[in-house]
């Protein structure tokens, strides 16, 4: 009897694939955008910075001038003691939080809100970074990191500059050791076996060291977690009819 997909495994949320949230501590979120933000602005001052295993980027406590304290990403450059503000009439500086709208073309920016105050949730990676593209009257255009151009509301929110932590994938790991603890601090898998190097009894494409096994192709309705290899296929190996088609039409010119 076969074996459940380890894809099926992690999905029934077993300790052993659940994300250990008893150990993150922190959640980055922008304070509420009230009216004292839309109108005026916070000041505020970083007083330390912290680590949470969950957030590939270095977190930076802020102490505002009204007794609130939160907690952001750290931009590459900042420092403690260094004074940032939040608020449609924030001035330009490291960090601070302003609107889209009130940020010149051509700005660094991270940890864009997608929607006005819900906190900011594109580019919050280590290094990440996207640019003010454009402005119309629809919205602002942003340069995301992917390369790809996106329509954001005027009122939403982002911080200047670029995401800390930006060589962190630079860092050789020199052996697999270092790699398991990696990914052991937010419980994820690894290593990641191949389908095919796997017992026929373990994965469906398991077993062709010795034998074809079975095809790669899938039913477009296979249960959640069978859905492996070529999912719907139109057709599957080689295309060796199209290549006889296309030969024989130029040989058909020739003639």
């Amino acid at each position: 009897m076969g074996k459940r997909l380890i894809t099926q495994q992690r999905g029934r949320g077993t300790p052993r694939y659940r994300a250990p949230s008893h150990r993150y501590k922190y959640t980055v979120k922008f304070r509420q955008f009230d009216a004292k933000e839309r109108r005026s602005k916070l000041v505020g001052e970083v007083v330390g910075f912290v680590r949470d295993p969950i957030h590939s980027a270095v977190l930076m406590r802020v102490l505002f001038d009204n007794g609130e304290e939160h907690v952001y990403f750290a931009p590459e450059g900042i420092k403690v003691g260094d004074r940032i503000e939040e608020g449609a009439t924030a001035t330009l500086a490291l960090g601070s939080v302003i609107p889209l709208g009130k940020i010149p073309e051509g700005s660094p920016i991270f940890n864009i809100e997608r929607r006005p105050g819900d906190g900011g949730k594109l580019v919050r990676t280590s290094g990440g970074i996207a640019y003010i593209r454009a402005k119309e009257a629809e919205g602002v255009y942003v340069r995301m990191p992917s390369k790809r151009t996106i329509l954001l509301g005027n009122d939403c929110r982002a911080q200047l500059g670029c995401l800390s932590m930006g060589g962190r994938m630079e860092l050789p790991l020199m052996k697999a050791g270092t790699a398991y603890y990696k990914k052991h601090a937010t419980n994820r898998h690894w290593p990641i076996v191949r389908g095919v190097h796997q017992n026929a009894v373990d994965h469906p494409f398991g077993g062709k060291q010795h034998h074809p096994g079975k095809g790669t192709a899938t039913a477009k309705n296979a249960p959640p977690g069978r859905k492996v290899g070529h999912i719907a296929a139109r057709s599957t190996g080689r295309r060796t009819s199209l290549k006889m088609q296309l030969k024989g039409k130029k040989e058909e010119g020739k003639g």
